[in-house]
């Protein structure tokens, strides 16, 4: 798996890893060891948040500060960072334990955007900021020039469209959390006065929150 992984650096990344254990470690999930990607993942975030926040500071020059956040929300989105790591083939590589594997804990957003993550801060650590920032805006380009205009957050379009029809703000509501502990999923409810209401799923209480704002807005719009 070591050499898999220092390939995939190498071509993927386009780094000759100095220290190839931090890149195996960015690739392995807490349920395969001790030391997994968790720390890497944090430093990871802040890194593909800097990056992204620069790349659309300079690509927007006259663009406002809210239309910049909602594009910087939809491209840091951990939906996003699993589509870039499966378009890396990163899923293949992740370390697992035997039984969130057989959970499917591949198929989850949150661990192929994690470890996604995870890589980005050992690239950063590895070779610097530079040549994170490369592959970040090399990975994340087509995800940018498909915005054609600013997209809006399901939540704050719901609580627009609430506003300008007299309702209160949107109330969400979680309903439960179910499944293994390395893979919950959250059920949320959210409702907009006598507009109606809506429920979703999602591996975070944030994440079923925004699918929930959707169908509510695919019922009410």
């Amino acid at each position: 798996m070591s050499a898999e992984i220092e390939t995939f650096v190498r071509e993927r990344l386009g780094h000759r890893p100095a220290s190839l254990a931090l890149f195996v470690r960015a690739l392995t999930h807490g349920s395969a060891a001790r030391e997994s990607y968790e720390r890497l993942e944090f430093l990871g975030d802040r890194v593909l948040g800097l990056a992204i926040a620069r790349w659309l500071f300079e690509r927007f020059p006259d663009e406002p500060e809210g239309k910049m956040s909602r594009r910087y929300n939809a491209l840091v989105a951990r939906e996003t960072c699993a589509e870039v790591g499966r378009e890396w083939g990163v899923p293949a590589l992740i370390r697992l334990g035997k039984q969130a594997r057989e959970d499917g804990a591949l198929l989850s957003d949150n661990v192929v955007g994690d470890a996604v993550e995870a890589l980005l801060g050992a690239l950063l650590i590895d070779a610097g900021m530079d040549a994170a920032e490369r592959v970040i805006r090399a990975s994340w380009a087509a995800y940018l020039d498909n915005q054609k205009k600013a997209p809006q957050h399901p939540k704050s379009q719901l609580q627009e469209v609430a506003a300008a029809r007299g309702f209160k703000p949107p109330v969400y509501e979680l309903l439960g959390q179910f499944g293994r502990h390395h893979a919950p999923t959250f059920r949320v409810k959210v409702s907009v006065g006598s507009a109606g209401d809506a429920e979703a799923e999602g591996a975070s209480k944030q994440e079923a929150e925004t699918a929930a704002a959707a169908a509510l807005l695919e019922k009410i719009c």
